[in-house]
């Protein structure tokens, strides 16, 4: 992969924007952290360094966000159009994060990882003191602070796809 396509960043911002809007059903404590994880790895990563794009964790990285884009807006567009879903559409919408969550995890803290050192050396997005503001603010460890956040960030949500999956499908089965 040579560059990011401004299409891709669109597309990322699209799909993120949506999810707040208010007719998505979602709550916001398991939409926010997706949401922010998608937007600061699209533009405070792979957009701002475009040495991370060549990276081997860009294309898992990719796979598992489309693999659960196409599945979602295809699940959603299917219901919203004749109010119902083929069973095979909602096993796939509450089966496939299993595989998709942790690669896309994995790949998404590998590649704040990998644009660690072009953060130091660039300095990028940093504001140093002194200043008008009396402030500083350091890319770098913001970007840490992130990376340490999917620690806790990340069972929460399995555990509520989990929950959302046995829901979905248990009810699946009785209607």
């Amino acid at each position: 992969m040579t560059g990011m396509r401004p299409s891709m960043l669109l597309s990322s911002g699209i799909c993120c924007l949506h999810r707040l809007l208010p007719s998505w059903r979602s709550p916001v404590s398991s939409t926010l952290p997706q949401i922010t994880g998608r937007l600061f790895i699209t533009w405070g990563i792979l957009w701002s360094f475009p040495e991370t794009h060549s990276h081997i964790l860009v294309t898992p990285l990719i796979i598992s966000w489309s693999i659960t884009e196409v599945i979602r807006y295809s699940f959603f567009g299917i219901k919203e159009s004749f109010g119902f879903t083929p069973s095979w559409l909602l096993w796939l919408r509450y089966s496939t994060f299993i595989v998709c969550y942790p690669v896309g995890m994995v790949s998404e803290v590998g590649l704040i990882y990998i644009a660690f050192p072009f953060m130091k050396a660039s300095e990028k997005y940093c504001i140093g003191m002194p200043n008008k503001w009396n402030f500083s603010f350091d890319y770098f460890y913001f970007s840490t602070f992130l990376m340490a956040l999917y620690v806790p960030v990340f069972p929460y949500l399995l555990r509520h796809m989990v929950a959302q999956r046995k829901k979905a499908l248990s009810k699946a089965k009785t209607t």
